[in-house]
């Protein structure tokens, strides 16, 4: 009678369902900004959505939305800005969710150095790492003090931004991270400035932001990597330093000064709700770019961003 009920319980129960793969590439290498994603693995929130999800760091950072529109990956961490001119490019992408809900980017130069407001900027030097996005959001912030980008000389530092700015080859950099130049430069003993873009005029957007290939993507998958790293992103809010704890132990890199100041700069601007979307924000910054000129017309908010939860 026993080992009928043990092979009654064991047709009950059925086979075991193998979990979906999913894979996510990054925007650069693992570091807090992606803090949701790491702890939502680490803690098996991923394996209780039905997930066995793959996170890839890329060798360039120029890749993931390429590999994304390529059918290479199910989901890319990348920006809103590029979004909008990736789309209008033709890659067929569409954003789905957002992992931090304000800017980074600042405009950063030096604490005690000659810039202390925008109009110090005429006839310095300013570094830029992307053309084009870099320069209309300059362009938006040098206005507000009555200034061109013909007031300043550019000058391509090719990512090196803080090392450009604390050895003097420039006066600012545009595209420095607030929760990692401006805590690098601090920690080196040369403390920065920073310029917030969305106080000096810039309308407000979403810094990372997950995206698709609209025309193959799972819409059920997705659905259950957002939820879960929904779930992460609440934890982290409710436990920011045993989730610290969780996610610098993943790596020995990210166990110095600098990531646990970035780690607290940062968790405060992880979205609480990443399939939301603010569609008034990417109308917003789509009509920015048309005023700016790096776009021709606006395109509807529907071909750049969808909430998959929405009816």
């Amino acid at each position: 009678m026993r080992i009928l009920t043990i092979l009654l319980a064991m047709l009950a129960a059925g086979p075991a369902l193998a979990a979906d793969k999913m894979t996510v590439i990054l925007d650069w290498f693992v570091n807090p900004d992606h803090g949701p994603i790491i702890v939502a693995q680490e803690l098996g929130y991923f394996a209780e959505a039905g997930l066995e999800v793959e996170i890839v760091a890329p060798s360039d950072p120029a890749d993931p939305p390429k590999l994304v529109a390529a059918g290479k990956a199910d989901l890319a961490i990348s920006y809103q800005p590029q979004l909008h001119l990736q789309v209008a490019e033709g890659l067929p992408l569409v954003r789905v969710g957002t992992l931090i809900g304000t800017p980074l980017t600042c405009l950063l130069a030096l604490e005690d150095g000659p810039v202390v407001e925008i109009a110090d900027l005429k006839g310095r030097k300013v570094g830029f790492s992307v053309a084009g996005i870099e320069e209309a959001l300059l362009t938006r912030v040098l206005a507000n003090a009555g200034l061109t980008l013909d007031d300043v000389e550019l000058v391509n530092v090719n990512w090196s931004l803080s090392p450009a700015l604390m050895a003097g080859q420039v006066d600012a950099v545009m595209g420095a991270f607030r929760n990692f130049e401006l805590n690098q430069m601090e920690i080196e003993g040369v403390p920065g400035r920073c310029f917030y873009l969305e106080e000096e005029g810039l309308p407000p957007y979403d810094e990372l932001i997950y995206v698709a290939n609209p025309e193959t993507m799972d819409a059920d998958k997705i659905s259950r990597f957002l939820a879960a790293t929904e779930k992460a992103t609440l934890h982290i809010v409710n436990n920011p330093q045993s989730s610290w704890e969780v996610f610098s132990a993943t790596a020995a890199e990210l166990q110095d000064a600098l990531n646990e100041k970035a780690w607290a700069d940062t968790w405060p601007r992880f979205s609480l709700a990443p399939a939301g979307l603010d569609s008034g924000r990417y109308a917003r910054f789509e009509a920015f770019l048309v005023e700016s000129g790096l776009l021709e017309t606006a395109r509807p908010v529907s071909e750049l961003a969808i909430d998959l939860g929405a009816d």
